[in-house]
């Protein structure tokens, strides 16, 4: 599961999940882009990836539901290391509230950074990748995205949608040697899960085989196997980490 000098763009890779996949590329020999919409937690997270890791790294801020500043992202990435081998549309934000209730701007912007960042992320990546004949891009989807959700209409159509995606940009890049796949996390333990009350945790663990929820860590270790030369032959694939809550 080498990685040694691929290059990884990891949008929303600030803090949560996306830093830590952007951790476990590094360790496995990436050189990191580190993208976030908080250009100085990018920039943080980019030096002390660097220093752990002993690797080089990137801090770009990036806006994933503007073209200008994705373009912009992945100009500054080929600029400082050549190439982007690796890509994961990991930025992600909520926007929660039952349908009826459900302001269109709220649905309107999940949808565009949720979905259309990825796709424009992609647009942007898979160019590069076509020349090389050689990539991996995998997306962050989520539990919800097969499930549903109550109160998250906007986050589940858009995480559906990426779904959808995925097997789309699968299909028609599998013969320039570029694989595409998601990666479903259920519930994970993340600032955001913390802030559950005991009652709201004690009922999502009782859903939850394994009786506990998942560490970023877990999603990461997923990701770094898709994106290695390992996972060559899987594409379109969704892989689900989420302690068998859904089967």
């Amino acid at each position: 599961m080498s990685l040694h000098d691929r290059v990884a763009l990891v949008t929303g890779a600030g803090r949560g999940i996306g830093r830590a996949i952007a951790d476990r590329l590094a360790d496995g020999g990436c050189r990191v882009v580190v993208a976030d919409v908080d250009g100085a937690s990018a920039e943080q997270a980019a030096a002390e990836i660097g220093v752990a890791y002993e690797t080089e790294t990137l801090g770009v801020g990036a806006n994933v539901a503007d073209a200008t500043s994705v373009k912009q992202m992945v100009e500054a990435a080929v600029a400082a290391f050549g190439s982007v081998d690796i890509l994961v549309n990991n930025a992600g934000i909520t926007r929660d509230g039952l349908l009826l209730r459900m302001k269109e701007a709220d649905w309107d912007q999940v949808l565009a950074v949720n979905l259309k960042g990825a796709f424009l992320c992609t647009q942007q990546a898979a160019r590069l990748m076509a020349k090389g004949r050689w990539g991996r891009i995998v997306n962050i989807a989520s539990i919800v995205g097969a499930m549903g959700n109550i109160g998250q209409a906007n986050y589940v159509a858009a995480k559906a949608g990426l779904i959808g995606l995925t097997k789309t940009v699968a299909r028609e890049y599998a013969s320039r040697g570029i694989t595409c796949n998601a990666v479903a996390p259920g519930f994970i333990d993340t600032a955001m899960t913390q802030a559950l009350t005991e009652e709201i945790r004690a009922a999502l663990l009782a859903q939850i085989p394994m009786q506990r929820l998942g560490s970023p860590e877990d999603v990461a270790t997923t990701v770094a196997f898709l994106a290695s030369e390992a996972a060559g032959y899987v594409t379109g694939q969704v892989v689900h980490v989420n302690g068998g809550m859904y089967m």
